[in-house]
């Protein structure tokens, strides 16, 4: 980064989600620590989050007992010098609420906006960071970035009697594909909103908490309603050694 960019009008803060254990792309190692072109997958999300120029602050949640993550965070905060936004790290939870829970805990005072990312995300184009803040400066209290799906998808059942010999399951319905949206991170939010709804999940029960998905999911809960601004097809999650591969080709391309 070689000059700032404008940052909004309203103090704003970037969440980076960077506790999972990635088990299914087979490396043993934190999800956000596997390689993508020679470099972790943390630092190219920490590299677009800083690079959008929206950020006063980037905290990180990481694997409880980390050290790598932590020092990464500390060297890249080292390297971007006096353009840095502020860089925390904290020890994220057992769940995803958990972690952007002791994030929004360790957030500024005075924050009054928050885009929760994933660092599994690590190739989300600065334009998806700035639809997202410009929405919330607009006065959304709630936005997510999204893209139309593209498949045909249908809702199942389990197969009972006779018919599980058949197959497992069992179609049930078809929805209606245009008024589908596939949601990727950043999601943004109004700070105060996002904590209540936070505290309000923290009295809930473990099923009722495994359930919720995504930090939009838990703020309908409360009632706010969520925006939608488009994404990216580039902002895609790497969760399999194939997504890992497409992330390969796309920096390879990008040269």
């Amino acid at each position: 980064m070689t000059e700032a960019s404008p940052q909004p009008a309203s103090p704003t803060a970037v969440v980076i989600v960077a506790a999972g254990s990635g088990m299914r792309l087979g490396y043993g190692i934190p999800k956000a620590l596997v390689p993508l072109a020679g470099a972790p997958l943390l630092l190219h999300a920490l590299r677009g989050a800083a690079g959008a120029g929206i950020a006063r602050q980037i905290c990180v949640a990481v694997p409880e007992d980390d050290t790598e993550l932590t020092e990464l965070c500390r060297t890249f905060a080292e390297e971007l010098g006096e353009l840095a936004p502020e860089i925390t790290v904290v020890p994220g939870g057992e769940t995803r609420s958990d972690s952007v829970r002791a994030a929004l805990a360790a957030l500024a005072p005075g924050t009054v906006h928050v885009l929760v990312h994933d660092a599994a995300r690590p190739l989300t184009p600065s334009e998806v960071f700035h639809r997202v803040a410009e929405a919330l400066e607009r006065g959304a209290g709630a936005v997510v970035p999204a893209i139309p799906v593209v498949d045909t998808i249908k809702s199942t059942a389990p197969t009972e009697g006779e018919a599980a010999a058949v197959a497992a399951e069992v179609v049930t319905g078809t929805a209606v594909r245009e008024q589908l949206r596939a949601v990727q991170t950043p999601q943004g939010f109004d700070v105060a909103a996002l904590r209540s709804a936070h505290e309000l999940a923290a009295t809930w029960g473990p099923e009722q908490v495994a359930a919720i998905t995504d930090d939009a999911m838990l703020i309908e809960s409360i009632g706010t309603p969520v925006y939608v601004v488009p994404g990216d097809l580039q902002a895609f999650k790497v969760t399999t050694p194939m997504d890992l591969h497409v992330a390969e080709t796309l920096v390879a391309a990008q040269g």
